[in-house]
């Protein structure tokens, strides 16, 4: 049976796409839904409310934002690191070596002073820009 792509099928259907793959001995089917990507900066703005409650390794800030938004939003590695990166390079976390929960050797992450008073700053912004947003859906 020949895989079906989801570009072959996409014309096709409106919803999730189905993909099957022939493997010896078996068949995997698997559904990928459309990719949803994070609003530019609203990456930054989680990590940093993760990061309030107290210090997190990246696997936990990942799970967290993931529960925390009923399992809408997936980080990924390759976005969540470059991310952290650069708050540590702002100077709006620090970040030490520690033990995980599963005996493994990760970087523990603490939000600043600094951070603090960022995360209150892009708390405010996003405010302001989710209330105009709201307004012109409400109005037009």
């Amino acid at each position: 049976m020949a895989s079906v792509t989801p570009s072959s099928v996409k014309s096709q259907l409106d919803g999730p796409l189905l993909t099957v793959q022939r493997r010896p001995k078996y068949t995997i089917h698997s559904i990928l839904m459309p990719k949803k990507e994070m609003p530019p900066g609203a990456l930054v703005l989680l990590i940093l409310r993760v990061l309030r409650s107290g210090p997190l390794h990246g696997y936990a800030v990942a799970q967290r934002i993931h529960v925390l938004s009923s399992e809408v939003l997936h980080v990924e590695e390759g976005a969540l690191y470059p991310a952290l990166q650069r708050i540590l390079l702002k100077g709006w976390a620090t970040a030490e070596w520690g033990i995980s929960e599963t005996n493994r050797q990760v970087r523990f992450y603490r939000l600043t002073p600094a951070g603090r008073k960022q995360l209150e700053a892009e708390l405010s912004d996003y405010g302001r820009v989710h209330e105009a947003i709201q307004a012109v859906l409400r109005m037009a």
